[in-house]
């Protein structure tokens, strides 16, 4: 509706003072150097920004500069028809100049004293705001109130001598008082101008730096006007002068892009400010190049007017160039720059081997193409959560990221881009999709490099963990060679002496019943020496009875009340031998552990079957693991090929795992692809979750052959 009404308004006055000042007349003091250096350039700023917001502050822009026109225009018809002055209805007919020049100063400055929002912080402003419309009053004030025509003073005539019919004469005591509040706008000025003053220079700490380029660059104007004032038609001042005004749009478009001024929301304030920009460097160019031709036409003939223009021209062509290369790497980064890292990424990852330096080279290329303050890379955790400690930083990483992009690999989620607030601006949707690129095409770098690392951990695991086995069966070899030799080697050395006597001694016909039932007692002895030593590398139990029977063959001789929990399936169910036997060693592990160290009073194993796999958990209610092994305490280990052992929440280290049992039990877990999960109970306490998968075998008591009793 704006739009409708006060374009072609604008529009016609411009078209009327063009025609008649620059064609009609065509002299050389024209006049146009206002109309087309002063309004020109804040209409079209006025209905541009009509096309994109609606907010009051808009609204006054457009209005003021259209006024400016109407004004401009009611000066040209008035000087090109003076005798129009002795007609009676003249007085009501100037009532048009006077409101236009008035609404003008009234609109810009309520433009300028609530800039960026339209609205002020404190109750006195407010107020003063409301007063700032008082010059607007002139028209109708001194219609009734002076005795004679009270003319524009940009008109250059006098209305004193022209009587005014519509004067009231009981209200000429007024006129005085309207002469000097509103006929001269100075008391609105300077009280727009303090209220602009007081938010850019004592406000809060934002609203000053909202306002503070718009408070300076009306600071100029006002300088410029004054000297304009003192030194009227000295060009260097009109030069001055037509340049603030300039600026005015211009710092407009600073406030739409660092403060969201006239309601423009922050998705589009890139592409708004770099639409009014090149509209405003269009108008501020053709505006440059012609203002030496009008401000000098006085001066000039018309050739050096031709060169001086065409000169200016072709000078002012890069400048406008470098204008809108450097507002559009404001808006929206060094194109030629973020082009740059992409082609040089590649380069950077590929030489790049550990992952903290892919993630740190990665973090230092979107930094330097997005213009980030900080950026920092997170990976994802094994429980599908962020890191806390990021592997990849660029810049001091202060308050919480602006902006965000996951890294995907497939259907995988490796981690997190994350942006700190950008050094120039706001990022745009075109940054946004940039570094939806980049994190695409590094993600799979980062994977090659997490694969690459957890191959090596898991080489490195994988032989530590043989030369663990070999070790432990270099240990149970000797142990083996101890006990036979020491126990029933000699035992049997033993026998076989007794057995040489007693031949002797049945030869000489001396041997006794009593000496051969000695002997067969010390047979059996061995032989149950023997069955305790085969009861150690593999019980018979287990063998004969199952898993289930094994465990609760030992619960007698646990030192502490230990409780066995397995439903009727899975005591029935017989496993395949290497789940059963590793099963089974690891609980007598673990119960060792609880034993040794726990300090217990009260354990228990549990035995589940659940989706192909075989679930073990051997509870206590002890100390926990990082109080009850020295050096224990919160940590994930991860396991090569199986997945993460996690340690209890107690204590403050990392769970110990090159050596004893924890160290026995993964690498029996490891060999049949296993997971193992050490966490603390509540309130205290620690369970061991050992879960083995099954292979899809079915269960083997059918097929098994009775094994023989030793």
């Amino acid at each position: 509706m704006c739009l409708a009404t006060l374009g072609p308004i604008g529009v016609a006055a411009l078209v009327y003072i063009v025609v008649v000042r620059g064609f009609v007349e065509g002299d050389a003091d024209h006049g146009l150097a206002w109309p087309l250096l002063g309004a020109l350039p804040l209409f079209v700023f006025g209905m541009w920004l009509l096309t994109v917001s609606a907010s009051r502050t808009a609204v006054l822009v457009a209005l003021a500069s259209t006024a400016m026109l109407v004004g401009s225009a009611y000066e040209t018809f008035v000087q090109r028809n003076i005798e129009i002055m002795v007609e009676p209805w003249f007085p009501l007919f100037n009532v048009i100049g006077l409101t236009a020049d008035a609404t003008a100063t009234s609109a810009l400055l309520i433009v300028f004293a609530t800039f960026p929002t339209g609205v002020v912080e404190h109750r006195w402003q407010r107020i003063s705001v409301a007063f700032l419309w008082t010059p607007v009053l002139v028209g109708p004030l001194t219609l009734l109130t002076t005795p004679h025509v009270v003319m524009s003073q940009y008109i250059g005539i006098s209305g004193d001598a022209i009587p005014n019919p519509f004067v009231v004469p009981w209200l000429e005591w007024a006129a005085p008082a309207v002469q000097y509040l509103v006929v001269q706008p100075w008391p609105a000025v300077v009280l727009g101008l303090v209220v602009l003053g007081s938010r850019a220079l004592f406000g809060e700490p934002e609203v000053r730096a909202r306002t503070r380029v718009m408070g300076l660059t009306v600071a100029v104007a006002m300088v410029a006007f004054v000297l304009w004032a003192l030194f009227p038609g000295y060009w260097p001042v009109g030069v001055f002068v037509y340049a603030s005004l300039l600026a005015l749009p211009v710092a407009a478009v600073h406030g739409i892009f660092r403060s969201g001024a006239f309601d423009i929301a922050p998705d589009d304030r890139g592409r708004m400010v770099a639409r009014s920009s090149n509209l405003l460097i269009t108008v501020v160019y053709a505006a440059g190049v012609a203002m030496p031709a009008i401000l000098l036409s006085g001066r000039l003939r018309v050739v050096p007017a031709v060169l001086i223009t065409t000169l200016v021209a072709v000078l002012l062509l890069p400048v406008r160039t470098w204008m809108q290369r450097w507002i559009h790497r404001a808006l929206f980064g060094d194109r030629e720059r973020q082009l740059t890292m992409l082609s040089d990424l590649g380069v950077q990852l590929e030489r790049a081997a550990e992952p903290r330096e892919v993630l740190t080279r990665l973090a230092e290329a979107v930094r330097d193409g997005l213009d980030a303050s900080w950026v920092r890379i997170r990976l994802v955790s094994s429980d599908g959560a962020l890191a806390a400690m990021p592997l990849g930083v660029a810049g001091d990483v202060v308050g919480e990221p602006v902006e965000s992009c996951d890294l995907l690999h497939g259907d995988e989620t490796l981690g997190c881009i994350e942006l700190g607030p950008r050094r120039r601006g706001e990022y745009t949707d075109a940054e946004r999709a940039l570094l939806r690129t980049v994190a695409g095409q590094a993600a799979a770098s980062v994977a090659n490099a997490l694969l690459t690392a957890q191959l090596a951990e898991q080489l490195d695991e994988l032989t530590a963990s043989r030369e663990r086995l070999v070790a432990v069966q270099d240990d149970e070899r000797r142990r083996l060679e101890r006990d036979l030799h020491d126990g029933i080697q000699q035992d049997v050395v033993a026998q076989i002496a007794g057995l040489r006597l007693a031949r002797n001694r049945l030869q000489r016909g001396e041997l006794t019943p009593a000496e051969l039932e000695e002997l067969q007692e010390q047979a059996r002895e061995t032989l149950t020496d023997l069955r305790e030593l085969a009861r150690g590398i593999h019980p018979p139990v287990l063998s004969d009875n199952g898993l289930v029977a094994a465990v609760e063959s030992g619960v007698a001789r646990f030192p502490i009340p230990l409780m066995v929990e397995a439903d009727e399936r899975v005591r029935a169910e017989r496993f395949p031998d290497d789940v059963e036997t590793t099963a089974y060693y690891v609980v007598r592990e673990a119960l060792a552990n609880t034993a040794k160290h726990a300090n217990a009073t009260h354990a228990s194993v549990g035995l589940a079957r659940s989706e192909g796999r075989l679930r073990i958990a051997i509870s206590d209610d002890g100390c926990g693991i990082g109080a009850g092994v020295p050096g224990a305490g919160a940590g994930v280990v991860p396991v090569p090929g199986v997945g993460p052992v996690r340690g209890s929440a107690a204590g403050a280290g990392s769970v110990p795992v090159s050596h004893g049992g924890l160290a026995n039990i993964r690498d029996r877990v490891a060999a049949l692809r296993g997971t193992v999960r050490v966490s603390p109970n509540e309130p205290s306490g620690t369970t061991v979750l050992v879960e083995l998968p099954l292979d899809g075998v079915a269960s083997a008591a059918s097929a098994r052959e009775e094994a023989p009793v030793g």
